[in-house]
This record gives structure tokens, C-alpha cells and sequence, in this order.
């Protein structure tokens, strides 16, 4: 990934989250973009209305604007509540001085609850001022119509949407490049006519009006909902973020528009007045950090109690304590030679299914291990009289069967990932077991027969074997979805539940 978009929100702030700068933040981050602020004005409001204004002085406003841009750097600026004639002329004296190319202007004048947040005279400095230098203008109807009454035209009314197309036509003659006319307040029958009733209420139209005769319509369901606290920032950060992004004009604010309609039909529903609304609704966040995938996997309730079984199987604790009948053991190591056998095949095809030369080479690393640990086993059995003959002239155990052919089943039907999360539970489960054992005083060190089969199990070779397991999974975890994440979960409880299969097929008494 490359650096994020970054994205200055010169704005005032708003307390209870739904608007002006905290509610930009929240849309700046949805869209994976960094976001810088320069605070204009302080408001005390709630979802019911703004109750006082602290105003920002200009030169304290100028030094937040000059840091940002002279530091970390700005492609998109994005203005909301500008409050005043002097924050109105810091702001525009800031985009010449520092040649900001990209800037949204979302003209904020009244509250969604009606409060008047920008006096005419300050509207009027906004016109001559500001709107020359914007990219994108992002009026709603009420907006559009004061700019171009304080301009000295006469707006028209809208009753349709053709009128919808005039006012912005209208409002592009104040300057901006572009006029996005933002349609919440006239809702219209399907027909594209302003709903006279309120059950004739069924799209919100807004329209964009470019260089040229461009004139885009973008319909969306009307909601009636009190949700739409702050919808006017949001969707101007929003079209900033996608800017910033490098989408042109159009597909910025197609995407922003329905952002936001989906935001308002997935508002949480906060508060008693105009409530705010679901700003991170197509954001997936991962349930562990980058880096943490196997002891998120590990500490699920549906895993945690299945992979204590296996670690903590009386057969592994019977080779703890010594208990382990020879026999059972030695029926083991045959079987378990048999199986690594296949665990290096399904171990090469993972190799051979990675895409990045990483991978190939950690799974090849992985087979390079399972052949250091088959010798072991030939050296342990040799100890018992057993051949490499004779083991190789057993029988597979069903468990062993059935085991080894899932996993390699999975590595044939499935992807890549899935193939190592069924590898896992063997690995790291074989590492869960060495160092349980290992450090239990419980288990038996001097004459105890399996004591160096728990050795080998926390000896470097095998370490270094789960470490490249588990750093191989996790390069690759953060780009699952909610619902590969919950396949995985099932493919690694299925494959401990096939490890405890293999501690049943021999006596542990």
C-alpha cells in the first residue's frame, strides 16, 4: 500500500461527534486517508441544536494552517464552518500562499437544526474570497440560494430537478470549478417533480454541474429519518477523501453521495434531536492487530477449549509423566512417520500455490524442517529395532488417513491461506506441547523414556519451524474478510480436532 491520501479540514468543531471536524475525521478515516485540522471555531451543541460559538483568532487559525501544509502536506483541503469575515480571509490568503490545487468548499451556513452559523457579511467575503479557488462548491438548496441572493442574482425556485440543474449552473457563475446542489431539502416523487405531501416523498436528487454543459443527476432513496445530523460535512470530506484518493471530480462525489445515503440508513440513532450518523458502515476491522493473528486464533472461546484438548491430551501428558505404555509409543512414531510424509507433500503445495518468492521459499524451508524431524523418527524407532523398512511396510492408521487427506484436500479446494491455517494446528500444536511439557515440573526428566522426543520439540530446529509457520500467516492474515476469517477458524478446529484423532489411536493407560 502507498502512503494515504492526506486531507486538511479547515472547519469548526463540533462536541457531541456529529459534525464539523470530528465528524471529518471519521469520514476521512473511513476512506483510508490522514487527516490534519485547523480549528476556525469551538460550538457547544448537542443532536438538538448549537447553543454558543467560540471563534478561533485568525492568527492562532493561520499558524494551524501553515504547520500542516509546511510538515506533513496537504493534496485535498476541505473548508466547513468558517464563522467569520477574518477566518474567511486567512483561509483564502492560506490556499493562494501555499497553491493548494485541490479544495472542497462546504458552504456551512445553518445547522441542520436551523441555527444561522455564517452572518451575510461573512457569506458575502466567502463569494469574492473563497469561491474563486474552489474545486468543488457543495451547497444544499437553502445554501445555494443565499450565495446567489448575497451575489446580487435572483435564484430560482426548485420545483424539479431541471431547476436543481439551473441553481447550480447558477452557482458556478460565483466561481468554483465545480457545483455539487445537495437535494436533502427537496425530496421528489419518482417522476424527478418536488414532492408536495409527504407520502410523494421518494428520491433525493443531488446534482453536479461541471466545466462545460457536465450536468450530473445522482438519484437515492428518500429516508425519513431525524439521522442526518452533519450529513452535509461528512459528505464534503467524504468527495475530499476520494480526491485525495486520486478519483476525478465525478467519481468522487458519486461515491461520496452514496456514502453518505448509506450512512444515514445505517445511523446508530444517538441522541433526541437530529442524530448523527454511521460514518465507519463499509469499514471491515480486523478482530486482532496486524501481527496477532495466530493469538487471536488461539484465544477464541471455539478454539481455546478444542486446542487445550490436544496440547493437553492425557496421552501427551502420559509421556510427561512416563506412563506412556512402549508399545502405544512406538505404534506413534510409525504412524506419525507416516503422516509427516504427507505433511511435506501438503507442505510443497503450499510452496508451489504461493504467489510471492517469501513464501515459496518459507515453504520449502517447512518441508526442509519435516525431513529433519522424519530422521528423528527413524533414529528414535532404530533405538526399538524398527526399520525405515518396516515403518514404511505399515499400514495407515485410519486416523492417519483421514488426517493427512484433509489437509491435503483442503490445500486441492482451497486457497493458499487455508492450506496453512490446516497445516497449523500441527505445528504450533506440536510447539504448545514441548513447551508445556517441557517446563511442567510435573514431568519425569531422568529415565523417562520420552524425554528426548519432548526435547526435540523445543529444541531451535522446531522453534524456528513454528516461527516461520506462524510469520507466514500472519504477512498474509489482515487481508481476510469477516466471513474467510470465520472459514479459517473452522478449517483449523477441524484439523485439531483430527490432531486429537491421532493421541486416540493407541492406548495412553
Amino acid at each position: 500500500m502507498g502512503q494515504p491520501g492526506r486531507v486538511l479540514v479547515i472547519a469548526g468543531s463540533d462536541n457531541s461527534g456529529g459534525a464539523g471536524l470530528e465528524a471529518d475525521q471519521k469520514v476521512i478515516a473511513a476512506h483510508g486517508c490522514y487527516a490534519q485540522t485547523a480549528t476556525t471555531a469551538l460550538t457547544a451543541q448537542d443532536t438538538n441544536g448549537v447553543y454558543d460559538v467560540h471563534h478561533v483568532p485568525g492568527e492562532f487559525l493561520a499558524k494551524l494552517i501553515k504547520l500542516c501544509v509546511e510538515d506533513v502536506g496537504v493534496d485535498v483541503a476541505k473548508t466547513g464552518m468558517l464563522a467569520s469575515v477574518e477566518t474567511i480571509k486567512v483561509v483564502a490568503e492560506g490556499i493562494k500562499k501555499y497553491n493548494l490545487k485541490k479544495v472542497v468548499v462546504d458552504p456551512v451556513m445553518i445547522a441542520t437544526s436551523g441555527a444561522e452559523l455564517l452572518r451575510r457579511d461573512a457569506v458575502r467575503e466567502l463569494i469574492s474570497e473563497l469561491l474563486p479557488y474552489a474545486t468543488i462548491l457543495t451547497p444544499n438548496v437553502p445554501e445555494a440560494r443565499l450565495l446567489l441572493s448575497e451575489a446580487g442574482q435572483s435564484p430560482p425556485e426548485v420545483r424539479s430537478v431541471e431547476d436543481l440543474e439551473t441553481l447550480g449552473r447558477a452557482a458556478r457563475s460565483l466561481g468554483p470549478e465545480w457545483v455539487l446542489v445537495k437535494g436533502g431539502h427537496t425530496p421528489m416523487t419518482s417522476k424527478g417533480k418536488i414532492a408536495e405531501k409527504d407520502d410523494e416523498r421518494e428520491i433525493v436528487v443531488d446534482v453536479l454541474c461541471g466545466p462545460g454543459d457536465t450536468v450530473l443527476s445522482i438519484e437515492t432513496p428518500f429516508q425519513g429519518t431525524r439521522n442526518t445530523h452533519g450529513t452535509g460535512c461528512s459528505l464534503a470530506s467524504a468527495i475530499a477523501s476520494n480526491l485525495a484518493n486520486g478519483l476525478d471530480v465525478i467519481d468522487s462525489v458519486k461515491k461520496g453521495v452514496y456514502y453518505i445515503e448509506a450512512s444515514i440508513r445505517t445511523a446508530p440513532g444517538f441522541g433526541t434531536g437530529h442524530g448523527p450518523l454511521n460514518h465507519f458502515h463499509s469499514t471491515y476491522q480486523l478482530p486482532f492487530a496486524p501481527g496477532r493473528f495466530v493469538d487471536y486464533l488461539l484465544d477464541r472461546p471455539d478454539v481455546k477449549d478444542v486446542f487445550k484438548t490436544f496440547v493437553y491430551h492425557p496421552f501427551v501428558m502420559a509421556m510427561g509423566d512416563g506412563t506412556l505404555p512402549l508399545e502405544s509409543f512406538k505404534g506413534y512414531l510409525i504412524q506419525d512417520y507416516l503422516y509427516l510424509v504427507h505433511f511435506a507433500r501438503a507442505n510443497a503445495l503450499a510452496a508451489y500455490k504461493a504467489k510471492q518468492i517469501d513464501d515459496v521459499v518459507a515453504g520449502t524451508k517447512l518441508v526442509q524442517h519435516i525431513v529433519h524431524e522424519m530422521k528423528l523418527h527413524i533414529d528414535y524407532c532404530s533405538q526399538f529395532g524398527i526399520t525405515v523398512a518396516e515403518i514404511e511396510a505399515t499400514e495407515e492408521h485410519q486416523a492417519c488417513t483421514a488426517y493427512t487427506r484433509y489437509v491435503l484436500d483442503v490445500g486441492q479446494s482451497e486457497g493458499w491461506f487455508a492450506l496453512m491455517v490446516a497445516l497449523a494446528p500441527c505445528i504450533l500444536g506440536y510447539g504448545a506441547v514441548g513447551k508445556q511439557l517441557h517446563a511442567d515440573p510435573a514431568t519425569v526428566r531422568d529415565g523417562n523414556t520420552f524425554w528426548p522426543w519432548i526435547e526435540n520439540y523445543v529444541a531451535e530446529d522446531y522453534v524456528s519451524a513454528v516461527r516461520t509457520s506462524s510469520e507466514l500467516m500472519e504477512r498474509h492474515a489482515s487481508s481476510l474478510s469477516p466471513s474467510g476469517l470465520e472459514q479459517m477458524v473452522k478449517i483449523f478446529i477441524h484439523a485439531t480436532k483430527m490432531e486429537i484423532g491421532f493421541w486416540e489411536m493407541f492406548p495412553h493407560k
